[in-house]
């Protein structure tokens, strides 16, 4: 494995280039810290934080990780997210207040499934692809990606609650609504026209 090959492997290959640029490669890896991420230009604080998980994750001996004796066949658990109904809600809402949802929606999914050890390889759209044993085996890598999926369902339900409906569009619940019908009000017209008194 080279620098190129492990950037790759996080999704990160548009900074092969500035790694080789200033003589990192996978000796030097271990001991880069923030500041000097920072220094070469990776400016994004995900990817700063990717790196860094990734760099945790490393063997120790990372001579024996380039050349491995002899292939090894492990196991690879995959996991593929996406959010039920994106369709309609991407119909229904101005883009500024998708691209929020859809923010929070991505940055709850990656973090339920980084605290269980698991690695997001893509965001595809509403989807997320993660994989878990990897880079790293372990032996519950199924269950941990089991554990995440559930952890994710419960987690987007909660991002979901921070958001309601006023008017036909989503509003954050923390920031004043611009006009529109109150849930109340249209609970109260819903009741009215199922009686037929409308």
């Amino acid at each position: 494995m080279d620098i190129g090959e492990w950037l790759r492997g996080l999704g990160l290959q548009s900074y092969e280039q500035t790694f080789h640029d200033h003589g990192i490669d996978l000796e030097v890896l271990p001991h880069l810290t923030v500041d000097d991420l920072k220094e070469i230009g990776v400016q994004a604080v995900g990817h700063r934080r990717k790196i860094l998980d990734a760099i945790g994750l490393l063997p120790t001996d990372l001579t024996a990780a380039r050349a491995p004796a002899s292939a090894e066949r492990r196991q690879l658990t995959l996991m593929f997210v996406d959010l039920v109904g994106s369709t309609e809600l991407s119909r229904r809402l101005d883009p500024e207040e998708l691209r929020e949802i859809m923010r929070a929606y991505q940055n709850t999914v990656a973090g339920e499934i980084a605290r269980l050890q698991g690695h997001v390889a893509k965001f595809l759209g509403d989807g997320v692809l993660a994989y878990f044993g990897w880079p790293r085996a372990s032996e519950d890598a199924a269950e941990r990606a089991v554990r995440a999926g559930l952890a994710v369902a419960a987690a987007v339900r909660h991002v979901g609650q921070r958001w309601r409906c006023v008017g036909g569009t989503y509003r954050h619940r923390h920031r004043p609504c611009r006009g529109g019908r109150s849930a109340r009000q249209r609970r109260s017209e819903r009741g009215s026209s199922d009686r037929g008194d409308a």
